[in-house]
């Protein structure tokens, strides 16, 4: 029993030390908004970049062969070159090294890291967003496109009223689980010197020279986040499910 007191002091007083204490509890406070604002910037980011990738990517897989302008078919061909190289860099090297590139080369200049981050999160993202866009509208059936011509839609008009809106239902439940990927992804920020979460984490360690609580610390908040994500995920599934069976 005694041996149970003493733990329950010990770990009472490595609470306080870690977070009363000069009110440090803020630090993870701070770098929680932190990290929440790097992760909607970046989904922001990623979301048009995978946009307008998606659309380029498909574009000329869906109609290359049929393109008769050369001047127009060059131009996309050229832009789907670049559009396959941008996906293979940003996926096929690790993100640290992006965000270190970004923050230490690219922009030295800046004193902005949070700024810059989210736009390495987002570039980052956006090449993986726009390999679910483009899954999501290379799986409708080309009936689709036929039908939109049949109305007398263009390629534009067809892909905006027709198209989109299905590939969006498709690659929902997809886009919201890359939300989610994203906002652990983030945890690398302190790199770039950002206040967030785990580098707030670090800072409470650094200080107090014990690791164990605000380490811990850190991991609950990332799990509690996601855990509340993947539920909201999951109901999002399930309503989609439901609407299908209508």
């Amino acid at each position: 029993m005694e041996g149970i007191l003493a733990w329950f002091e010990s770990i009472k007083a490595d609470f306080i030390l870690n977070f009363i204490t000069k009110d440090r509890w803020l630090l993870l406070a701070k770098g929680l908004g932190n990290t929440l604002l790097m992760t909607v910037y970046a989904l922001l980011i990623g979301v048009v970049i995978g946009i307008v990738i998606a659309v380029i990517r498909s574009t000329w897989d869906l109609n290359s062969s049929r393109m008769k302008n050369p001047v127009g078919k060059f131009i996309f061909s050229i832009l789907n070159k670049i559009a396959v190289i941008y996906t293979t860099v940003l996926r096929g090297t690790p993100m640290v090294i992006q965000l270190l590139i970004l923050y230490y080369v690219v922009f030295a200049w800046s004193s902005e890291g949070l700024l810059v981050a989210s736009l390495s999160f987002g570039l980052n993202s956006g090449a993986y967003v726009a390999e679910i866009f483009r899954g999501g509208i290379m799986s409708i059936d080309k009936g689709q496109f036929e039908a939109g011509n049949s109305l007398g839609f263009n390629y534009i008009q067809t892909m905006w009223y027709i198209i989109a809106p299905q590939m969006f239902k498709n690659v929902l439940p997809t886009l919201a689980n890359e939300f989610i990927v994203l906002l652990k992804e983030t945890s690398i920020a302190g790199y770039a010197t950002v206040n967030d979460l785990t580098y707030a984490g670090n800072r409470i360690r650094g200080v107090t020279y014990s690791p164990f609580m605000p380490l811990i610390a850190v991991a609950l908040i990332y799990l509690g986040l996601v855990m509340i994500l993947t539920h909201f995920v999951g109901k999002l599934e399930r309503r989609l499910r439901q609407s299908d069976n209508r």
